[in-house]
């Protein structure tokens, strides 16, 4: 459900084969996207889902499976740090008939880290989306680079772009900050550290403040892997260091004239987009949630509800009528 990021994100994509994407994007929100069926994959079933892997140069990307492969499908994408389970308590509770598939973005979950002396840059995972798609901030850019691709988009807790520095000095230190703690982490090659489950689970609640032990407990399933002296955590330690791509809200606005789907903004009340909770940065959202609703009018819809930044992992049940209703309602917009 949406950049690698922070929160989930959905796209439903238009015919030829229709795909609903939902996503979060690694580093700041969600995104989704639609699957190609003409893309070789190893599948397993395991119980009520199956585990999917889809061939790239350097490994595979990993993904889980609800549902007939011959319904609408709908990808789903994870925020910065995450993986697909982050979809496990949501999923069941949307509509049957689609096809839902969450994704590992690369260095996530059980995706292959990149090789190497590879940096991860944000249009990488752009590109991982693009590999299992057919013809979040992740989303949202996929949707600006192939808005021929998709038909609904759905964010949670995210506005599909993340926003630069004002500051031109802020900016050139951000992105030689990236290149130096890449570097330094080569330098280093640390031994991933092992932690027991309890530790592994603190640490990862201390990290993020508005995960409930139930929801840390449901990501380390497949955020981690057991190992003779405790749990080490699967994410390469580069996706922290990420060269991310970000806008002004005048470009926001640029980009947000390409969509040509309905979208679909959760937020949550106490989670991280309400104004007045980003500090300095309030006016920013303030300025691309008016940007939403004055370029796309009434095909954007934004709703307010109760609940933290994870909400779709911590109360499902919150949001699960909201993007029932949207996903199953007759799209009317006018294709360009």
């Amino acid at each position: 459900m949406v950049t690698p990021g922070s929160q989930p994100m959905v796209v439903r994509i238009r015919p030829a084969e229709e795909l609903w994407a939902i996503n979060k994007i690694p580093g700041t929100y969600s995104e989704h996207v639609a699957l190609s069926r003409d893309i070789p994959c190893e599948r397993s079933i395991l119980g009520m889902f199956s585990e999917v892997k889809f061939p790239v140069p350097w490994g595979h990307l990993a993904a889980k499976a609800w549902g007939s492969s011959g319904g609408h499908p709908v990808l789903c994408l994870h925020g910065w740090l995450d993986n697909a389970n982050t979809f496990d308590k949501l999923i069941p509770l949307l509509p049957r008939g689609c096809y839902y598939v969450a994704m590992d973005f690369s260095g996530h979950g059980l995706s292959s880290h990149r090789p190497a002396g590879c940096p991860y840059h944000f249009l990488d995972y752009v590109s991982d989306v693009r590999r299992v798609a057919a013809g979040g901030a992740v989303a949202g850019m996929f949707c600006f680079l192939y808005p021929e691709m998709v038909d609904k988009l759905i964010l949670l807790e995210n506005l599909g772009f993340l926003l630069a520095p004002e500051d031109t000095e802020a900016w050139l230190e951000s992105k030689r900050l990236v290149i130096d703690r890449l570097l330094s982490l080569e330098a280093k090659q640390q031994t991933p550290r092992a932690r027991s489950p309890e530790a592994a689970l603190q640490r990862l609640l201390e990290a993020n403040r508005h995960l409930t032990a139930e929801g840390g407990a449901i990501l380390l399933q497949r955020g981690a892997t057991e190992t003779p002296t405790g749990l080490v955590y699967n994410r390469d330690m580069r996706v922290r260091t990420q060269s991310r791509e970000s806008f002004t809200v005048e470009q926001c606005v640029k980009l947000l004239q390409k969509i040509q789907d309905r979208v679909l903004i959760i937020v949550a009340q106490d989670g991280l987009l309400v104004p007045y909770k980003l500090d300095t940065r309030n006016h920013l959202v303030k300025d691309v949630r008016e940007a939403f609703e004055s370029t796309l009018k009434e095909h954007n819809q934004l709703i307010e509800v109760p609940g933290s930044h994870f909400v779709h992992l911590n109360k499902p049940e919150v949001v699960s009528g909201i993007i029932s209703n949207f996903l199953t309602a007759q799209n009317t917009r006018a294709r360009l």
